[in-house]
């Protein structure tokens, strides 16, 4: 009987990121880190994977990584200024931080306020 696992491709499309944010979060936060992703059950030359069953531990890293969550607070001085352009562009707020959810989740290896700024400099030209 073949056993089936998932791969970073697999793990990414279940979480609906891309598959680099899943090689960025597992180099970010190896093992022996304050918060490492779970580790493989299996590696193939190299290529790991995990067991399916695992896929709701995988969600629940996912969800403490710091900043997600509940929460709120003042939004950053780089928020707020994007948000500013943003709305002066013709985008309401909810479509302004949708977009920003989405690149922070396809460039996981910048902040917040990085993409912030490259969109306010891309946008001011």
């Amino acid at each position: 009987m073949t056993e089936r696992y998932l791969g970073v491709l697999g793990i990414g499309e279940a979480l609906g990121v891309s598959r680099h944010a899943v090689h960025k979060w597992r180099s970010r936060h190896p093992g022996g880190s304050g918060h490492p992703f779970p580790e493989p059950d299996v590696e193939i030359d190299g290529t790991p994977g995990w067991r399916p069953d695992r896929l709701a531990e995988i969600i629940r890293w996912r969800d403490g990584l710091p900043g997600r969550g509940t929460g709120g607070g003042r939004p950053t001085a780089a928020r707020q200024e994007y948000l500013k352009e943003a709305a002066a562009r013709g985008m309401d707020r909810e479509e302004a931080l949708r977009a920003l959810a989405t690149l922070g989740e396809e460039f996981p290896e910048m902040t917040e306020p990085e993409i912030c700024a490259w969109l306010l400099g891309h946008w001011r030209g």
